[in-house]
């Protein structure tokens, strides 16, 4: 299985900073860029093209935390977690609320849609605003999930830098694999929660 850390010579960790992850993809990327290799031969033009995709790609999995992490989980225990859609521990009180404030906003929207008179329109925006600051306040607390998760993937950093070398068969049982799925599965609801919000707020403006 490829490796993106390594393409990207970045040791193996849950957490990464984007701004470093990007000051070391771009000299690479620019050195391989096909732009620079026109009169090259075709081998060399191919050989370039090729790790120039590969780099890109590294760099797509590895900025994106959920791709980064479903990638670490893949490299350390030799499969993709199974059954992504089951609920996380600890996320059921959100996942409740989210859904019924979404479905709360559409029903909102749908009867605005149909508002004609002046009156009744008035009133509908002021209660649409109250709404958009329902949603954004629930986006504070999804942000305030991610932000935890965010700080706990970093913590989890020092247990790769101390784990086993790569391939050493004791490798997997000294890493915190359950735990780093479980943060994937958050991670991942975290992100379709703020879609479904945003979603809402972008209607609520218009």
């Amino acid at each position: 299985m490829t490796d993106a850390f390594a393409i990207l010579s970045e040791p193996r960790r849950p957490w990464l900073d984007a701004d470093a992850l990007k000051a070391r993809f771009l000299p690479m990327a620019s050195a391989v860029h096909p732009d620079r290799f026109h009169g090259a031969s075709e081998a060399e033009k191919a050989a370039a093209e090729e790790h120039y995709a590969a780099l890109n790609s590294a760099f797509n999995i590895l900025r994106e935390p959920r791709e980064r992490l479903l990638h670490l989980l893949e490299l350390e225990a030799g499969a993709k977690p199974g059954d992504i859609q089951r609920i996380p521990p600890g996320t059921m009180d959100l996942f409740v609320e989210v859904g019924q404030t979404c479905r709360d906003a559409d029903a909102f929207l749908a009867k605005k849609s149909t508002a004609t008179s002046p009156m009744l329109k008035l009133r509908l925006m002021q209660e649409g605003l109250e709404r958009a600051d329902t949603l954004m306040a629930l986006q504070g607390r999804v942000n305030l999930l991610r932000d935890g998760l965010a700080g706990e993937l970093q913590a989890m950093g020092a247990l790769w830098d101390a784990a086993p070398a790569i391939g050493a068969p004791e490798r997997r049982a000294a890493l915190p694999l359950e735990r780093l799925e479980q943060v994937y599965r958050v991670m991942s609801y975290v992100a379709r929660w703020t879609e479904q919000l945003q979603e809402r707020l972008v209607q609520l403006s218009m």
